[in-house]
């Protein structure tokens, strides 16, 4: 039984796996608590963060596309739902479902785009991003917003109320399993990978190909924006730039976990594991004090590697 399990599991999602396993036995080298059940949660709730983004962002991908403006999409969510916190009792309700939706109507914004413009998605989110930094610069005057988080983002963030897991996970959790379903279990699913693989084809069976690109950029957005509404929670407050160390790590996650950066082909699991490889990687290079833009060029060079790799494979096919 657990060889045809393994035999189904993606080879590269059991090298990520054996990587993980490589971390945690580092780490304990260098700290007697890297393996404590509390520290291993503690870094579990800070993946949560970079999960989420991940679970919009494979979506894209997966399609042979690109999102770059994660970071300030991100940033919106966050400032927009400490914003709406400061607008009374009815502000303090909405302003979660503020934060999301705000993300969301950019991902629209790209997906009409990338999908009916016919404009390279590199080149679209990445205007994108400097049109929402532009916005947000805007809304605050250049300074940093005066709102907090309100009680529920805050809790939402940080509070443990079940079994001691922290709540983040539950949300990514449950996103995942949202998203898990409407890539294996649905039509839909079955187009995005159809997609990634060949676009022209899939036009010519009948499917409308623009309204499933447009979709999947909406819900990266609001994958996002919830990471920010989140990220503002955990913090008390939002700030700017506030998403601009997640988009290469966002990257480096999806196509560690096996997801083909061409497109059509990537497992949930895979993002998973590929998630937790780069917070693990994180939290070791924050403890041998490496700098940040060591870090970056960590994560550009497996990105650029796993390009050539999926490159050189799709050109021998």
């Amino acid at each position: 039984m657990q060889i045809r399990i393994l035999k189904r599991i993606d080879p590269i999602v059991l090298a990520v796996l054996g990587c993980i396993g490589a971390l945690l036995l580092v780490g304990s080298f260098y700290s007697a608590n890297f393996l404590s059940p509390e520290y291993l949660l503690q870094q579990l709730q800070v993946a949560s963060f970079l999960g989420i983004i991940a679970c919009g962002l494979m979506l894209i991908i997966l399609l042979g596309q690109i999102d770059l403006s994660i970071p300030w999409v991100v940033t919106i969510g966050g400032m927009m739902s400490t914003t709406a916190g400061g607008w009374g009792q009815t502000g303090t309700t909405l302003a979660i479902p503020i934060g999301i939706i705000c993300g969301l109507c950019v991902g629209l914004v790209n997906g009409l785009g990338v999908a009916y413009l016919r404009v390279p998605s590199m080149i679209f989110t990445l205007g994108t991003n400097v049109l929402a930094q532009g916005v947000m610069i805007v809304h605050t005057s250049g300074y940093a917003p005066q709102d907090r988080a309100t009680p529920a983002m805050h809790l939402i963030a940080v509070g443990r109320p079940l079994f001691g897991i922290p709540n983040p996970l539950w949300v990514w959790g449950a996103v995942a399993l949202i998203l898990i379903i409407l890539l294996t279990r649905t039509a839909f699913g079955r187009r995005v990978y159809a997609i990634g693989n060949r676009e022209s084809a899939v036009y010519l069976s009948g499917v409308d190909t623009r309204l499933v690109i447009m979709i999947c950029f909406a819900i990266s957005g609001s994958c996002s924006a919830l990471s920010g509404v989140l990220l503002a929670g955990y913090s008390t407050h939002a700030y700017q730039a506030m998403g601009d160390p997640y988009l290469l790590p966002a990257i480096a996650a999806v196509v560690l976990g096996g997801t083909r950066i061409l497109g059509g082909r990537g497992t949930f699991l895979g993002t998973i594991a590929g998630v937790i490889l780069i917070t693990l990687l994180q939290s070791i290079l924050s403890v041998v004090q490496m700098p940040e833009a060591g870090r970056q060029i960590i994560y550009g060079l497996v990105i650029i590697a796993m390009l050539l790799f999926y490159g050189r494979e799709r050109a021998e096919q």
